[in-house]
């Protein structure tokens, strides 16, 4: 299939963008980017972590998106004392039959909310490792594979550290993007006031199911991506690994560890999906750039020097999208 075809179809395929777009408008005020990001993950099939203070809508709008398709979702608060049996469930002894039965937890479902991800100790979070990597869950001597879609979309609270364990670098890195919330416009935090002073809220509804949502991942895949694209990649990816071969002397002190390999698949496939939302067939460097902080700024370890001079991983990154070249 020659790219003007594969544009014209990937313009047909993804015409339910705009429709679920819609959907979360009717209760997210503003926060494009955050539905958008939210898209990426839900398209190109990967997890996401959001970040912001109390009271953004981070919790809102992973419900509404869950709403706008018919499928299964589930939302686990994480406290200090929960147990993976809370998560992926247990054997429980049935006196009708006589035997261990299993009882399957929330984490059976396609869109999981963790919300507040970094309360839970250290089994919680192997367990739910297994379960967004390996899409399967161990329940005594069995082992249950998830049903598609699934989607784990987890939040986090950068203020409170109280009873809070930060996540291993192992588990963050299974995420494909971290997104940081901001704070709404004067204008924006208008029509919230308005809406939430209404008789009745408004609400979103249901306009795809499973099945739609496996066949757009499906499309997405076939999102042209060309060598010049796949080089500018690896030149990001490898800047953070190795700075001063780019130019970048200054970060070799900063930089503890830069991405994995996981960070080229991860944003590769969420510029795939970051065109497939803007209805275009090919990837371009703007895809590459839009999605690029969001994929590396949880992938880049920071030494104790970089802390002390008050740099972060979005500086270390703004400097290698304005140094490497692009094709």
């Amino acid at each position: 299939m020659d790219i003007k075809e594969l544009n014209e179809r990937i313009q047909q395929e993804s015409s339910f963008v705009e429709l679920l777009s819609l959907e979360m408008g009717k209760v997210i005020v503003g926060q494009r980017e955050m539905v958008d990001r939210l898209l990426i993950g839900l398209l190109a099939n990967g997890h996401i972590l959001l970040e912001g203070v109390p009271g953004l809508a981070k919790t809102l709008a992973i419900k509404s998106l869950a709403n706008t398709i018919k499928a299964k979702f589930s939302r686990i608060q994480f406290t200090p004392d929960l147990l993976p049996a809370d998560l992926i469930g247990t054997m429980i002894y049935s006196q009708k039959s006589e035997e261990f039965v299993v009882r399957k937890g929330p984490v059976f479902a396609n869109f999981v909310l963790a919300d507040e991800i970094n309360r839970a100790p250290a089994k919680v979070q192997s367990a739910l490792l297994e379960a967004m990597q390996e899409r399967q869950v161990t329940i005594g001597d069995h082992t249950y594979f998830l049903e598609e879609p699934f989607l784990v979309l987890a939040t986090e609270n950068p203020l409170e550290q109280e009873g809070t364990y930060p996540l291993p670098e192992a588990q963050v890195d299974r995420f494909m993007l971290k997104v940081i919330i901001g704070y709404p416009t004067k204008e924006e935090e208008k029509i919230i006031l308005r809406q939430n002073m209404l008789a009745e809220s408004p609400a979103t509804r249901p306009v795809l199911d499973s099945a739609d949502i496996i066949k757009a991942r499906e499309v997405v895949r076939e999102v042209y991506v060309d060598e010049k694209i796949e080089n500018y990649i690896t030149d990001i990816v490898f800047a953070t690994r190795y700075p001063a071969d780019y130019k970048l002397p200054d970060f070799k002190p900063l930089i503890s560890y830069g991405g994995s390999p996981r960070a080229s698949i991860n944003m590769a496939l969420a510029a795939k999906a970051y065109a497939f939302i803007k209805r275009r067939g090919y990837v371009i460097p703007e895809d590459v750039r839009a999605v690029c902080t969001d994929v590396l700024r949880h992938r880049i370890g920071l030494t104790y020097e970089a802390e002390a001079e008050n740099i972060t991983s979005e500086d270390i990154i703004n400097e290698i999208l304005n140094t490497v070249e692009v094709p």
